[in-house]
This record gives structure tokens, C-alpha cells and sequence, in this order.
């Protein structure tokens, strides 16, 4: 088992209760709480300081468990689609490392594709020749 099994399996496990209705029902009823308090607390620093330092924590965490999760979907994304161009006889391979292109590379990129979804459009036809790399 690697160092780092433990983290993704802590940010899955928290990034899913996370995102489940129960655990926004919670936030809500901690907040409304809170409101209902501060009467009681008269307002006072402390109280609005208990809030704004425990949203701020979770804020802060969940940003390092929230980016793990993407992280990782986007790399099984990416595998995934790779392997579905290469597996494609008509796809072009020369897409299949796209990300790792700089922000120009990928703006002459994306101007073919615009290009061809245009000519698409005017011409009616669903498939339309593309020239990556010199090749149809």
C-alpha cells in the first residue's frame, strides 16, 4: 500500500458524504442555528467569530480534497478517451497527448476543429475530412 492510498480514499470517501443532500440539510441547519443564537450571544465577536473561522476551515480543506478528486477523474478521463482514439482506425493519434501541448498548440488545435464543424455546417454533411498533422 503507497503513502498517498490513504489520502485518496479519505478525499473519495469525504468528497461523496460531501455531496450528498443529507450533508447540505446539515450546513443549513448549522447555519440556522448560528442565526437563532445570536440573539442569545448579542451578537457578540465571538459569535460571529465562530462561524466565519469554521466555514473558513472546511472552505480551506475542502479545496485540497475537492482538487484530489478532480485530479484523479481527470486522469481516468483522459486515459479513457486516449484509449478510445487509439483504438478508433480513423482517429487521429496525434490527440491523444493534447494536454500536455502548450496554450498555442492547442488554439491551432481547437481552429481546426472550429473549422471543421463549420464546413460540416455548411455543407450538411455529418462527416467532413480533417487534416491533422498532414494526414486525412
Amino acid at each position: 500500500m503507497q503513502k498517498s492510498d490513504w489520502f485518496t480514499r479519505f478525499s473519495s470517501a469525504i468528497a461523496t458524504y460531501a455531496g450528498r443532500p443529507i450533508t447540505f440539510a446539515m450546513a443549513v441547519a448549522t447555519v440556522l442555528i448560528w442565526a437563532v443564537a445570536g440573539p442569545f450571544a448579542g451578537f457578540s465577536d465571538v459569535w460571529q467569530l465562530t462561524i466565519n473561522t469554521g466555514t473558513t476551515i472546511i472552505t480551506f480543506l475542502m479545496v485540497f480534497i475537492i482538487q484530489n478528486t478532480q485530479n484523479r477523474d481527470t486522469a481516468a478521463l483522459h486515459i479513457k478517451i486516449d484509449e478510445l482514439i487509439r483504438a478508433s482506425d480513423k482517429a487521429h493519434n496525434s490527440l491523444l497527448d493534447l494536454e500536455e501541448l502548450t496554450e498555442e498548440e492547442l488554439c491551432e488545435f481547437r481552429e481546426k476543429y472550429e473549422a471543421l464543424a463549420r464546413r460540416s455546417r455548411e455543407t450538411g454533411k455529418a462527416k467532413v475530412p480533417l487534416e491533422v498533422d498532414g494526414d486525412t
